[in-house]
């Protein structure tokens, strides 16, 4: 492998270990595809439906699709659960922040706006992510 140090091969050997404990412990699979593999990002189906523990005691669970869940975790740093939404959502932490802006107004004077809004969690090693995510799936969805 041309350009791949050292400690680069070691940790996609661990993360490679830690997927193969997640098939062999729960029954999750990785169905990564190759456009996925060059992009930094690493899917996975689990052997449960995508909808919650919380959303099958609303419904019968014979009336909900048997789609399976699939979660995948990306190298922006974002775990976000595939399937059951219009496009992937993140499932990572959220917490609020202060953000503030500066602009100019029409009449050229400087105007600040401070605001208060929602942001993700961001999770920078692939390991954590992984880790994030099955801890998620036993939380919300393990029966």
């Amino acid at each position: 492998m041309a350009g791949i140090t050292k400690y680069q091969q070691e940790k996609q050997a661990l993360e490679d270990a830690f997927a193969r404990k997640m098939l062999l412990d729960y029954d999750i699979r990785e169905v990564t595809t190759q456009r996925q593999a060059k992009n930094g990002t690493r899917e996975f189906k689990f052997p449960v439906s995508c909808f919650s523990k919380r959303m099958i005691k609303w419904n019968s669970e014979h009336s909900l699709p048997k789609t399976k869940l699939r979660m995948a975790i990306f190298k922006n740093g974002y775990v976000r659960k595939q399937n059951g939404a219009y496009c992937p959502y993140p499932v990572n932490k959220r917490y609020r922040q202060n953000v503030q802006h500066t602009l100019l107004t029409i009449n050229g004077e400087l105007k600040t706006r401070r605001y208060n809004t929602l942001a993700y969690e961001i999770i920078h090693e692939s390991i954590a992510m992984m880790n994030y995510m099955l801890n998620y799936y036993l939380k919300n969805y393990a029966k």
